[in-house]
């Protein structure tokens, strides 16, 4: 399997800072190649054309139509991240998430 790139839209981004470690953590331990990122709302655009997928906090679910408008363009899929990922922290998780997804 080809790298994957992760990227976590955010506000401060300490949490989906946090996140994004994890789910490091959880690719090499599952010996997964991936690249996670968390950015902020104004940054995500420029990666557009290098992700493979994108996660948006759950503070962002109501413009998630409007990132994936964006993403369209490179057949990108958007996801909220599920309130009971996001709270735990659950790195695991979040990987497996986006496998399914990007394997559909």
């Amino acid at each position: 399997m080809k790298n994957i790139f992760i990227m976590l839209c955010c506000g401060a981004g300490i949490s989906s800072g946090m996140l994004a470690t994890k789910t490091r953590n959880a690719a090499k331990q599952k010996g997964v190649s991936v690249t996670v990122e968390a950015r902020s709302e104004s940054e995500v655009a420029e990666y557009f054309s290098v992700i493979d997928i994108l996660f948006l906090g759950p503070h962002y679910a109501s413009q998630k139509d409007e990132f994936q408008k964006h993403a369209d363009i490179y057949n990108i899929p958007v996801l909220v991240v599920p309130q009971n990922i996001y709270g735990k922290l659950d790195g695991e998780a979040l990987l497996k998430l986006a496998i399914s997804t990007l394997n559909h």
